[in-house]
């Protein structure tokens, strides 16, 4: 018998020893070309800065070929990200895509790809202070884009009690003060997140999503390449860092910083922002 009490059928070991298969061959993305990344941060500028204070949220745009970095800066904290074209929210940050194209977590490199029907790289990662970490042990990396975010619905639905500064209503506030939208208005914008600084996997035995302690330490930061104008919102996790619980004020927390980078000018030469994806939208019908 197995799980569910459903007996296996006589071939299940010849079908479980099925080869896996890469959902996607991706040789045929735009390549990444490292020696521009690498120039774009050579002498860039600061121009501007936000503070993420702890369990809350804060948006900030940055224009298109800037980049931006998440700074861990007192402690070890988790941050929620969610990236929108900035001219048309209803382009944002796909996670899922992200995934498939890349991996379940991301690092230098990797790029943030947009929803369809835009489909184009919102962002490009340019450097990664936890490159080092890789997979552990227990099968857990850092930076994921398997998890969707801490939310007062799945609290209420598991606790019985109602908490404010889960991330979603963090990034919700936050967008809405980024955009002076009403908050309700705001919410169906917020959407599943890069779990930035966060150390996540799944279990061996019950493939169920787990978090640990984050190896983020103060001075660690993710840096982006803006492949587009974007507005983003950063929320600091009330988990902290994530090392026992979330949707609740019992974890220590910090805050996060927000980095805005001008580049040389020159850096820039021949860059022009991706354009939207080429697929005429017909879905077989005319």
């Amino acid at each position: 018998m197995t799980r569910k009490g459903i007996k296996a059928p006589a071939d299940a070991a010849e079908r479980r020893a099925a080869k896996p298969v890469v959902c996607y061959t991706v040789d045929r993305l735009p390549p990444v070309d490292t020696a521009f990344y690498e120039g774009v941060r050579q002498g860039m500028t600061k121009v501007d800065e936000v503070i993420v204070p702890p369990r809350d949220g804060r948006a900030f745009r940055v224009p298109a070929g800037h980049l931006f970095r998440i700074v861990s800066v007192e402690g070890p904290q988790v941050g929620d990200l969610n990236l929108w074209n900035a001219a048309d929210p209803t382009e944002r940050f796909f996670s899922g895509k992200t995934r498939q194209l890349h991996a379940s977590h991301v690092t230098t490199g990797d790029r943030l790809w947009s929803t369809l029907p835009s489909l184009r790289p919102m962002a490009t990662i340019t450097h990664d202070t936890l490159a080092w970490y890789g997979w552990d042990a227990d099968g857990a990396g850092v930076h994921d884009v398997i998890g969707t975010r801490c939310d007062p619905y799945t609290n209420r639905l598991l606790s019985g009690g109602d908490y404010h500064h889960c991330c979603h209503s963090n990034l919700t506030r936050a967008f809405a003060d980024g955009t002076a939208l009403p908050v309700q208005e705001a919410e169906m914008h917020v959407h599943d997140v890069l779990n930035v600084f966060m150390c996540t996997g799944f279990t061996h035995d019950t493939h169920q999503y787990f978090m640990k302690a984050s190896p983020v330490r103060p001075g660690d930061f993710l840096e982006l390449f803006a492949e587009i104008d974007l507005l983003g919102a950063l929320s600091a996790c009330p988990g902290g860092d994530c090392s026992a619980s979330h949707s609740s004020d019992a974890a220590a927390c910090h805050p996060l910083l927000v980095e805005i980078y001008r580049p040389r000018a020159e850096a820039l030469e021949g860059w022009t922002p991706p354009a939207r994806n080429a697929y005429p939208r017909t879905h077989g019908v005319g």
